[in-house]
């Protein structure tokens, strides 16, 4: 039997490389957008160029840890929560088992740094990466989870999800239209 403990460090890894890949490319993208608007020169001026970039790559990988540490947080809530409402095991002993597929973030979140220059690739790496590893818990716990059960905890999932998603879309689509309706045209 092998240490549960050797892959525990795994997640972390995983949020910490994703968070940098993401922090790359909005870095770029930043710092683009900066000289076309002509502020890149005037932030020069009062610091040096390799300043700037390490300071944006720090502030960057802090919000996109902070964002993939809370949608770690969401989705371990969320299995736990779909194992009390459908599992039939009440010790926990089969949620441990599932514990090694963080391996699947791992290495996604390897093959998104070294694709950090392609926002629709990071995305993909990113979601594929979720739907291996759901299909990997699913294929895991099914030992847990009687037939309506184990139908019951996708849809829980999928709803969840989807609603999570949806809700992030409109609160974002209404904030930038109150922007733009409060442009001065």
């Amino acid at each position: 039997m092998s240490n549960r403990y050797i892959t525990s460090h795994f997640p972390l890894i995983s949020i910490v490389l994703f968070s940098l890949a993401f922090a790359m490319y909005s870095q770029t993208l930043i710092l683009n957008e900066l000289a076309k608007l002509g502020l890149y020169e005037g932030m020069r001026e009062f610091f040096s160029e390799n300043g700037i970039k390490l300071t944006l790559l720090f502030l960057l990988v802090l919000f996109f840890f902070m964002v993939f540490s809370a949608l770690k947080l969401i989705a371990d809530t969320i299995i736990e929560l779909s194992m009390l409402f459908f599992s039939k095991d009440e010790e926990g002993n089969e949620l441990n088992k599932a514990k090694a597929g963080s391996s699947i973030y791992l290495a996604a979140s390897i093959i998104a740094l070294l694709l950090s220059s392609e926002l629709l690739l990071l995305i993909i790496v990113f979601l594929g990466a979720s739907l291996i590893y759901f299909i990997y818990l699913v294929y895991k716990l099914t030992d847990a989870f009687h037939p309506a059960g184990l139908i019951g905890m996708i849809f829980f999932h999928m709803i969840f999800w989807s609603a999570f998603v949806v809700a992030v879309a409109y609160a974002g689509l209404k904030l930038y239209n109150s922007f733009i309706a409060s442009l001065p045209l």
